[in-house]
């Protein structure tokens, strides 16, 4: 067949579900995690960068996470990301030492962490619908060419369907699981 591939179109939506559930991780549930600042961009050297590639993190107490920043130059931008964020944190540099405290969630914020949750799984079924359309694109492309007949089409786009809808699903299991967390006092 063409350039239509179900493994691939099934990669690529594992991937959409891998990428939500490494969100998923940054939204914290009352504890500190190194995750949590994993998502957090940086302004550094003129460019967006990833926040574990400008200082190490870690967790030294149960509430606490700490940003070791290698560049002092780039404390400032740290702090002002981590703050800007939408975890609703309040980093304190001490030189290059960035803390950040993580506070107990009130029942509003654990609403706005449900909300954000949504987003992302959002965005993920988003994702997931846009490889199905590829991957049918490519199947009527196929058709076209010749390479399928018409009923094969139809099979083959009821499979591409049916793995869209198990994987929205898996998104929609997953949200409801984070929910589940964020809402446990």
């Amino acid at each position: 067949m063409s350039d239509y591939d179900i493994d691939d179109i099934e990669r690529r939506m594992e991937g959409s579900v891998a990428s939500l559930k490494t969100e998923f991780m940054g939204l914290r549930a009352g504890r500190a995690s190194t995750a949590m600042l994993e998502p957090i961009m940086v302004d550094a050297y003129g460019s967006k960068m990833p926040i574990n590639q400008v200082g190490n993190i870690s967790v030294p107490e149960p509430r606490m996470l700490t940003v070791t920043v290698w560049d002092a130059s780039m404390t400032a931008s740290v702090e002002k990301a981590i703050r800007e964020s939408d975890l609703g944190l309040n980093p304190m540099a001490e030189g290059t030492l960035i803390r950040v405290p993580i506070p107990d969630l009130s029942e509003e914020r654990r609403r706005d962490m449900v909300k954000v949750a949504g987003r992302y799984a959002e965005s993920a079924r988003v994702a997931v619908r846009n490889v199905r359309r590829d991957g049918i694109e490519a199947i009527r492309k196929a058709e076209k060419d010749g390479l399928l007949s018409e009923d094969e089409r139809h099979g083959e786009e009821g499979r591409v369907q049916k793995l869209t809808d198990s994987y929205v699903s898996l998104i929609d299991e997953t949200l409801a699981n984070k929910e589940r967390e964020i809402t446990q006092v």
